[in-house]
C-alpha cells in the first residue's frame, strides 16, 4: 500500500523558506522582458502569502537594473556582479545562483523559460536537488495548503497537469515569456539593494568562451509585435500564406501560425505559435483557419483582442476570442485587405 503524503504539513526544514523570488535575465545589461512579467505575477502570489518579492540577478554589471526590477514590484534585488559573469556559462552562473537560494531560502522561485532560462533553471534545480515544472502557463497558490499549482500543457498539448512541490524547497518553474503581462507597480518605492560576492576564478571553470557567432538570421520573436495574423490547416496550403503575410503588413503586424500549419510545410517552426512554438501577448490577435488546440490556445489567448474566423462555429479557439467570424478564411482575408486599404489604415507603431 503506498505512502500517504499529507500537503497540508510543512516539516521544519521547510518551514525556513519564504517569499518568492525572480531570477532577472539579462545580456550585457539589457534585462529580458520576461522577467518583469515575472515580477508582476510574483507581486500577485506574494500578496496571497503575506510575503516580499526579490530579484536577483548575475553578471558583470546588473546593479542599473534596481530602478526597472523596483518598478515591477520587487522589494529587494539580490546582485552579484564580477567580470566572470561577462558571458554566460552554465557552471559559474548555477554555482553562484544555488549559492544564494542556500543562503536566503527563497519558498517559490520563478525563471523565464528562455534560452539560457531553461539550461540555468535545470542545473540550480538538480544543484539545490528540488523539483523544477517546466514551461508553465498558470501559477496559483493553493488556499489550503499554501504551495504553488504550477500549471503546463502536457501530452502533446492535448492536456493540461498540474504539478506541486510537497517535499521540497523552493518550488522551482520557468514560464515562457508572454504568458504574463508586465505591468508596473503605481507609486514604485525603492527597495533593499544586497550584493553578494564570488570566490570563483577563471581558473576554476573549464569552460572557456573562444568565439562569439551572433545570427539572428530566421529567428523572430513574435512577441515583440503588437499585431499578430495567424494561419492554421485551414489556410490550405503554402501560397495562401501570402494573404496572411498581405493582412498582417497591411495593419501594421507581423504573421505566424499554428503547429499544424508547420506540420503541414506552410511555415518555418520559427514562426509558430503555441506550446511548442512562442507564447504571445499582443495587442491584436487574428486567427485564421485555425480550430483552436489548446497546444495553440495557451500560446495566443491573453493577447488584448482576439479575432477568429473559422468555418466551424463549435471551433474552440471561438472560446477564447473577442470577435468570432464563421466563414472561409481564404474568402474573408482578401475582402478584409481590401476595406482596410479602401479605409487607409494607419499601421500601428510597435513597441520595439
Amino acid at each position: 500500500m503506498g505512502k500517504t503524503i499529507d500537503l497540508t504539513e510543512k516539516d521544519h526544514e521547510i518551514s525556513r523558506y519564504k517569499n518568492i523570488w525572480v531570477f532577472i535575465e539579462q545580456t550585457n545589461g539589457i534585462a529580458n522582458p520576461v522577467s518583469f512579467e515575472l515580477l508582476t505575477k510574483a507581486r500577485e502570489l506574494a500578496k496571497q502569502l503575506d510575503c516580499h518579492v526579490g530579484a536577483v540577478s548575475i553578471g558583470r554589471s546588473v546593479s542599473h537594473l534596481a530602478k526597472e526590477v523596483f518598478r515591477f514590484g520587487a522589494d529587494k534585488f539580490y546582485l552579484v556582479e564580477d567580470e566572470i559573469f561577462k558571458d554566460y556559462r552554465t557552471e559559474p552562473f548555477r554555482d553562484t545562483l544555488s549559492g544564494l537560494v542556500r543562503k536566503n531560502k527563497p519558498e517559490i522561485f520563478l525563471i523565464g523559460a528562455t534560452t539560457q532560462g531553461r539550461d540555468l533553471s535545470g542545473t540550480v534545480a538538480t544543484e539545490l536537488k528540488t523539483g523544477l515544472t517546466a514551461d508553465t502557463t498558470k501559477q496559483e497558490i493553493d488556499p489550503q495548503t499554501g504551495m504553488l499549482l504550477m500549471t503546463r500543457p502536457t501530452f502533446g498539448g492535448s492536456l493540461m497537469a498540474t504539478i506541486v512541490c510537497p517535499k521540497h524547497r523552493p518550488q522551482m518553474s520557468t514560464v515562457r515569456p508572454g504568458v504574463f503581462k508586465a505591468i508596473p507597480v503605481e507609486h514604485p518605492k525603492e527597495g533593499e539593494i544586497i550584493r553578494g560576492k564570488t570566490n570563483l576564478t577563471e581558473a576554476q571553470i573549464v569552460k572557456k568562451i573562444l568565439k562569439k557567432v551572433v545570427s539572428s538570421e530566421g529567428n523572430i520573436n513574435l512577441g515583440f509585435y503588437d499585431v499578430i495574423v495567424a494561419g492554421g490547416k485551414g489556410m490550405g496550403n503554402k501560397d495562401n500564406f501570402n494573404m496572411i503575410k498581405e493582412l498582417a503588413e497591411v495593419l501594421g503586424g507581423t504573421w505566424a501560425g499554428s503547429r499544424k500549419a508547420v506540420e503541414l510545410g506552410y511555415i518555418p517552426q520559427t514562426r509558430q505559435v503555441g506550446q511548442t512554438g512562442q507564447t504571445v501577448h499582443s495587442k491584436l490577435y487574428i486567427a485564421c483557419g485555425i480550430s483552436g488546440a489548446i497546444q495553440h490556445l495557451v500560446g495566443m489567448q491573453t493577447s488584448d483582442v482576439i479575432i477568429s474566423v473559422n468555418t466551424d462555429k463549435d471551433a474552440p479557439v471561438f472560446d477564447v476570442s473577442t470577435y468570432c467570424i464563421v466563414e472561409d478564411a481564404i474568402k474573408f482575408i482578401p475582402k478584409l485587405i481590401a476595406e482596410l486599404k479602401k479605409q487607409k489604415l494607419t499601421p500601428v507603431n510597435n513597441e520595439q
